[in-house]
């Protein structure tokens, strides 16, 4: 840790905004390293309360709540990347928040995230910005046919974007995706979509898991592999984009970098898609598939502890049990190597995360 850094021993409190599945999971990991936690979110019903030794419901606006809450933790984190510039700024002067807000403020706007990626010399697909119907007609003269429109912000699990094919009216698309600040980001023919979680401490500490392949199912992550199959330089070509990213932005955490793997006349290269500054759908393989879990990895890195471990157990498989299909629990539990992991939430609807399950496989010969 930094020499002006306070440290954060076992018993001390990690405070955690956001109540939903990462922050009851990164919770369940601090318990085990003997830290308290203590949770922020404006939702009474949010899974994280459950395991969490204290709770504040309130507004992620409301500045009174947000000071004593970062009065009575010794360093925040979160488990979302939309957290409001404004709360980030607060709980800043009032206590430690790791990852810092430049993470926060580079992810959360398309436009800003592929124009930092693109400053450090890796590759993203073309892009560009507009603001009216005239800028969308040029930006599409200049990137061409298929492109995707993306809102510059909050989009996730497919939302907030929509494709432009040859014959797709422009203007009706963009008013599909609410008429929003965009993007125009060109079409990436991928062989497959593939993922690095990673961590680092303020220190500069830096380990990353193995890259892993993912597979999407109406716009959501239904099944991450690892290894990805992939060539050695590819997956050290990943880890190297990743580290390049996370000490840009002098990361404190886990983060995730989501990129496209495109082969072209036999030869792999990769176009990096987006960052999420926080733990990763395609990271929770490592809860039962990697010797630290993800989980306890954000843990360690925030409170400025050594790294643990990221070796893989064997070949990996998770799978996100959406809506009902949490309804098969009880047979996953029979299922010899599997490892359940269920959220708490009360009522399965489509398209809800209810869980996952990790499966692990002998290493092939």
């Amino acid at each position: 840790m930094k020499a002006d850094t306070p440290m954060i021993r076992p018993g001390c409190t990690l405070g955690i905004l956001g109540g939903g599945q990462l922050g009851r999971m990164i919770a369940m990991a601090a318990a085990q390293l003997g830290l308290k936690t203590h949770i922020y979110a404006p939702d009474d019903n949010s899974p994280a309360f459950e395991v969490a030794a204290e709770c504040t419901i309130a507004p992620y606006e409301d500045e009174a709540s947000l000071v004593r809450f970062a009065k009575a933790v010794d360093v925040v984190t979160y488990e979302f990347e939309n957290v409001p510039s404004e709360t980030a700024a607060i709980l800043s002067a009032h206590t430690l928040l790791a990852p810092n807000a430049q993470a926060l403020a580079v992810s959360q706007d398309r436009f800003l995230e592929k124009s930092f990626i693109a400053g450090l010399g890796i590759d993203v697909a073309p892009f560009a910005t507009f603001s009216d119907e005239a800028e969308l007609a040029e930006a599409l003269e200049r990137i061409g046919r298929p492109a995707v429109l993306k809102t510059r912000r909050f989009g996730y699990d497919g939302k907030g974007q929509v494709m432009i094919r040859p014959d797709t009216d422009p203007a009706a698309a963009w008013t599909e995706i609410g008429r929003a600040s965009s993007i125009v980001e060109g079409f990436v023919p991928f062989e497959r979509e593939v993922s690095v979680v990673a961590a680092r401490t303020a220190s500069g500490a830096f380990a990353a898991y193995d890259l892993c392949a993912n597979e999407h199912r109406h716009h959501i992550l239904d099944t991450t592999r690892v290894p990805a199959g992939v060539s050695r330089h590819t997956e050290e070509q990943a880890v190297h984009i990743a580290r390049a990213i996370a000490d840009a932005l002098d990361y404190v955490g886990v983060l995730a970098v989501e990129m496209f793997l495109v082969t072209e006349g036999g030869r792999e290269r990769l176009v990096v898609n987006e960052i999420a500054p926080r733990v990763h759908n395609s990271g929770h393989w490592t809860s039962g598939g990697a010797v630290t879990s993800q989980f306890e990895q954000h843990v360690r890195a925030v409170c400025g502890w050594p790294l643990g471990s990221t070796a893989r157990l064997g070949r990996v498989e998770m799978k996100n049990l959406i809506g009902h299909d949490a309804d098969a629990w009880e047979e996953i539990l029979a299922e010899p190597g599997a490892h359940l992991h269920l959220y708490g939430k009360t009522e399965a609807r489509a398209g809800r995360k209810m869980g996952h399950v990790t499966r692990v496989f002998p290493e092939r010969d």
